[in-house]
């Protein structure tokens, strides 16, 4: 009997797109991920748990106005969400994108890739090509695709694993997440062809990595380097302050360098589903191999202090006042601007702070119409409209997200005071206080 040539077979279905694909793990980055696999007319199987709660989104959420009539159509007819692994025995490329957050003692949870290899586990079939994209530590691939399955299947030969990091930047144009190069890399020669021929089918650009550990580390550097950067000009601004010296001048006098010199403004903190988690994850796997990331620490603990650093400066001035119960207004819930995403934004530890000082807190956006529930902050705010009468009722105004559409010149007239964290006043104001 002739030996079948699982790897030949695969790269003949990736070039005729009769490829079956399953995503597993339809949050934000796999449901995306989703759409443009089934643009490129591959058929797409996802899969969720929870698939209630994976149709409403498909239905309200993602396929609202970030997604054009056309992508909408494609997606309808190459793309079927299940709530269970029972397609994945006929499935030809397994694609993970399930969640890697953190512990409360900021170590990595790998419950949700436990449980990913848990379901697989004797629904494998040979001549699959399993690609990771969670966001983990360099050796995550081996450790939970490459090991297991080692010793009934030839890695290479019948079972392909591969890694590529998601790079979706949630406040740009999804329609345009195919122009973003991708990173790939596989555990064999045979692996990688195939994670660079499959990729190369959807991304304008591909980049192929020399290892999975390359690829892994890849993602936490990206990540990692805007989170120093972050901490870095909080901390100048602080010490910008105590010096009497404007921060935001400074930085866009710096700037006139035509090299060597890229800005990065302060803020309220770092936020979303990377740039607060990378950082630990690289942290606890550096500490293991003996390598004290210091930077890496410094950071974290940087950024957080930025925020309790900005509730300060509020409960400072409205001692002040001595106002009982004063109310503020928080502009922006999410992590940054023009986004409706609150995953780890700052605006929580800080609305939190101020709740226990006892404040009336109200919120503004349009993007986030009512707060979700959310690990750790489970806090009903009113949501309002930006108006004279509105404004006119709050002691101060905090700026944690600078979203476009917000009218800043009607804030700042019918505000009392305007605490500003995003720079959305590029002038200097008596009502504006930047912090």
């Amino acid at each position: 009997m002739a030996k079948i040539d699982y790897f030949q077979k695969l790269i003949d279905k990736i070039n005729n797109k009769s490829l079956k694909v399953s995503v597993i793990g339809l949050g934000y980055v796999g449901l995306q991920l989703s759409l443009f696999i089934s643009k490129k007319n591959f058929l797409v199987n996802g899969i969720d748990l929870d698939k209630k709660k994976i149709l409403r989104k498909y239905k309200k959420n993602y396929l609202s106005n970030k997604i054009d009539t056309k992508l909408r159509e494609t997606w309808k007819k190459n793309f079927k969400i299940s709530g269970n692994y029972k397609n994945i025995p006929q499935s030809d490329l397994i694609i993970i994108c399930v969640p890697t957050p953190l512990l409360i003692n900021k170590t990595p949870d790998l419950s949700y890739l436990k449980s990913v290899l848990k379901n697989l586990k004797g629904k494998l079939s040979k001549g699959t090509l399993i690609a990771l994209e969670s966001t983990s530590y360099p050796g995550t691939t081996k450790e939970f695709f490459v090991n297991p399955f080692i010793k009934e299947l030839k890695i290479g030969e019948e079972l392909f694993v591969g890694f590529s990091p998601e790079r979706i930047d949630p406040n740009r144009n999804e329609n345009k997440l195919d122009k973003i190069p991708k990173v790939v890399s596989g555990y064999s020669a045979k692996c990688k062809k195939l994670m660079n021929l499959f990729y190369k089918k959807i991304f304008k650009k591909v980049h192929l990595a020399s290892s999975l550990e390359v690829a892994e580390l890849s993602k936490l550097l990206e990540n990692i380097y805007r989170a120093v950067n972050i901490g870095f000009i909080n901390e100048m601004k602080f010490v910008a302050e105590r010096m009497n010296i404007d921060i935001y001048e400074t930085i866009l006098a710096a700037k006139t360098k035509p090299y060597g010199f890229r800005p990065f403004m302060p803020g309220p903190g770092i936020g979303g589903h990377c740039i607060p988690i990378d950082p630990y994850y690289l942290f606890w796997k550096a500490k293991q191999k003996g390598a004290n990331a210091k930077f890496i620490k410094l950071a974290g603990v940087i950024n957080e202090d930025t925020q309790k650093r900005i509730v300060e400066k509020v409960v400072d001035y409205l001692k002040k006042l001595k106002v009982n119960k004063a109310k503020i207004l928080i502009i922006g819930m999410g992590y940054k601007k023009n986004i409706d995403d609150m995953r780890e934004s700052p605006s929580i530890p800080i609305i939190k702070a101020l709740i226990k000082k006892n404040y009336q807190i109200s919120y503004s956006d349009q993007y986030i119409k009512k707060i979700p529930k959310i690990k750790n902050f489970s806090i009903k705010l009113k949501n309002i409209s930006i108006n004279k009468k509105n404004l006119s009722k709050f002691d101060c105004v905090l700026i944690l997200a600078d979203h476009d559409y917000y009218d800043y010149k009607k804030i700042l007239r019918f505000s009392k005071i305007v605490f500003d964290t995003r720079f959305a006043y590029k002038r200097k104001y008596k009502k504006v206080i930047r912090i």
